[in-house]
């Protein structure tokens, strides 16, 4: 007589510790739930599965064989010179831009945090670049670096020839450049929140202590800032292993001579323009580890945690 009530206790447990404490947080979770499965989880399942076969486009309703190749595609991907020139161009954009947008976002956010007046219109001003589409922004960047900008007027006999943009040395750095005052808003926002959360009182302390403004900076704010710091640094990193629009859109599609080509862009040349989707897939599979363990290193140098 007692058996079933035993069960039906159990399977309400399970059913509580599946759903928790409060059951409609679970509901209402459920379509991102389902978003990410649908946009994020079944497309890398598929390119893990694809990056593992011998794999490309067929007509509509075409029946053909995938055949398991094991690690070929991978080996492909690691002998191509054109794969190592995108890792070594991303190399540079990352070297430039995430260390002069942490160091730039941080020191105007402190900036913006103590203006008393016109503090909305400037934080809307540096917000803005980041809310327009870049192809929107990229005839400005073509106008000031093209071979007759304004840049190379201004500079006169100095401007580099061949010019900005058909450098090779020079234009992956003025794409990163490009990067960062477009996405600087952003991160200037997030250092903002993480200020509100620093006490007042530490400054008047060091204050007192005779502590310049420096000094402050450097032993409250960077330390009270540390975690943001880590989340900027992540998130910069995300956007330069995928960069894709600003290379595609201000060099031609990677020039020149392929010196501003990302490996995402190199990813849409082999995979869809050169229909080799199985190589553009092995590819993505790899720029995702190395991206998740320099985020694993990032977070343990940058937040000292394990």
């Amino acid at each position: 007589m007692t058996a079933a009530p035993i069960e039906g206790g159990v399977r309400r447990n399970r059913v509580a510790a599946f759903f928790g404490r409060h059951p409609v947080g679970m509901i209402l979770a459920a379509p991102y739930a389902v978003y990410i499965a649908v946009v994020f989880a079944y497309p890398l399942g598929f390119s893990l599965w694809i990056s593992f076969h011998d794999y490309f486009f067929a007509a509509p309703g075409a029946v053909v064989d995938h055949p398991f190749v094991g690690f070929d595609n991978y080996k492909a991907v690691l002998t191509d010179p054109a794969v190592r020139q995108s890792f070594g161009n991303i190399l540079i954009f990352l070297v430039i831009n995430v260390p002069l947008t942490a160091a730039l976002a941080l020191i105007l956010a402190v900036a913006l945090n103590r203006v008393v007046h016109a503090r909305t219109f400037l934080r809307v001003a540096f917000y803005v670049p980041y809310v327009t589409a870049s192809v929107a922004v990229v005839g400005v960047w073509l106008f000031l670096f093209n071979s007759g900008g304004l840049v190379n007027s201004v500079l006169g006999p100095l401007a580099p020839d061949p010019s900005w943009l058909v450098n090779e040395g020079l234009a992956m750095p003025v794409i990163a450049l490009f990067v960062v005052w477009k996405q600087l808003g952003f991160f200037i926002l997030l250092y903002l929140a993480a200020l509100q959360n620093v006490p007042n009182e530490l400054y008047e302390s060091a204050s007192v202590d005779g502590a310049n403004g420096w000094n402050k900076f450097w032993s409250i704010t960077v330390p009270a800032v540390r975690p943001a710091t880590a989340l900027v640094v992540i998130l910069a990193l995300i956007t330069g292993a995928n960069l894709f629009t600003e290379p595609y859109l201000l060099t031609g599609g990677g020039g020149p001579n392929g010196a501003s080509t990302s490996p995402v862009l190199l990813m849409y040349q082999r995979g869809l323009q050169q229909g080799e989707p199985d190589f553009a897939a092995a590819l993505g599979v790899i720029l995702v580890i190395g991206v998740l363990i320099v985020a694993l290193i990032n977070r343990r140098f940058i937040e000292g945690k394990d």
